[in-house]
């Protein structure tokens, strides 16, 4: 079996976590939490990173930092994981749906201001497999409006937009290290901090709302509860496995990257027999390589393709379901038509994509697709 994620391995992940044992140090912010923020930090250009247990508690922190209350406004697009829109949702806000542009599956930056009512406070983009929105666009909106933006960049580690790492471009950029991503630690976040003012009160919430971490570098000479907040803290042993999966950040990003342009190749016949459709990134956009999808004709062909390759030992798997159709979304977002949203989710499937994939898979994989399709009469 071709596996569709094989989660990634250095190597060297036992011996830092062994380390952190013998350190007897085994809570939040420990060296190895602070090594990983100062990393992220050097490389990404945010003023300032801080690690949480996963990209959901990021998105619930930044919705904190906002000071989101019931009947205020969140525009995103549907297409997305629930993590984006459950933070604001717990805060009582109105998930409004926005569609997506068929090319990239990212927000329909052109719909954004229509979506725009006096409640809203916030627009949260998705930057789809790693290839990012049109943010130049999506700040101009937000700043005419005077709107925060929070940007979803959980598979962006690595991408960037026009020269700037995807993530640092709004005032909050939250990424992920699931163990699906192209680096992890298992369960783990961050959050990007790139407006000064919510630095300090950003430690407090994360701190359960305690000025502990003044308190830690000598500012305070105790501390105590000041303000609301929870524990946003990721442990120590978690931080102690990202560390050597971001010391190999570049070489990761480069082989991911490498495999994408394989498909790409291999699978462009197809495409310009106008069988298939294949990625889309657009000019400026820096992608690091998280997803490689393609899109079929229609629902009953990929449903088709996807029972071909399981037979053929080829995980291959569909994306989200898009949230203003599912029971949740329903209750606390919009329910207007997203036609790009609906008719592009069902066509989208996303083949398989980690570090160990050979070169020798994808080429099987892309044959076994071509071989499927060639069989499949076209759709009426």
């Amino acid at each position: 079996m071709i596996p569709f994620n094989r989660p990634l391995l250095t190597g060297q992940e036992q011996k830092y976590i062994n380390d952190a044992i013998a350190s007897g140090k085994f809570s939040g912010d420990g060296p190895f939490t602070q090594k990983c923020q100062s990393m992220l930090e050097e490389s990404t250009g945010a003023k300032k990173v801080l690690l949480t247990p996963s990209c959901t508690h990021a998105m619930e922190l930044a919705a904190l930092l906002l000071n989101i209350q019931p009947g205020d406004e969140v525009i995103m697009p549907s297409f997305t994981f629930v993590s984006t829109a459950n933070p604001f949702a717990l805060r009582g806000a109105k998930i409004v749906f926005t569609d997506i542009r068929p090319d990239t599956m990212n927000i329909d930056e052109e719909k954004i201001e229509a979506a725009i009512t006096d409640r809203t406070r916030a627009i949260v983009p998705v930057h789809y497999a790693g290839v990012g929105c049109n943010m130049e666009r999506i700040m101009a909106i937000a700043n005419a409006h005077q709107l925060y933006v929070v940007e979803d960049a959980a598979q962006c580690v690595g991408a960037s937009y026009h020269g700037k790492k995807l993530g640092t471009i709004g005032h909050f950029g939250c990424f992920s290290f699931h163990d699906t991503k192209n680096i992890h630690c298992g369960e783990g976040g961050a959050l990007l901090i790139n407006d000064s003012q919510f630095i300090e009160r950003a430690e407090i919430i994360r701190e359960k709302g305690t000025n502990r971490s003044q308190f830690l570098r000598g500012q305070v000479d105790k501390y105590t509860w000041v303000d609301i907040g929870s524990s946003y803290l990721a442990s120590e042993l978690n931080a102690a496995f990202l560390v050597p999966q971001l010391e190999h950040i570049t070489a990761v990003t480069a082989k991911r990257k490498a495999l994408w342009q394989q498909y790409h190749q291999l699978l462009q016949p197809l495409a310009e027999q106008g069988v298939i459709e294949l990625p889309h990134v657009p000019e400026g956009c820096e992608h690091n390589g998280h997803i490689f999808y393609i899109k079929l004709r229609n629902l009953a062909e990929r449903q088709h393709l996807i029972n071909a390759l399981k037979a053929a030992n080829i995980q291959v798997v569909f994306h989200y379901i898009p949230l203003h159709s599912a029971k949740a979304g329903l209750h606390f977002g919009s329910t207007a038509p997203l036609i790009h949203t609906d008719q592009e989710s069902e066509r989208l499937l996303r083949l398989p994509m980690y570090y160990d994939l050979a070169t020798e898979e994808v080429a099987t994989i892309c044959n076994a697709i071509t071989t499927t399709l060639a069989q499949r009469p076209l759709s009426v």
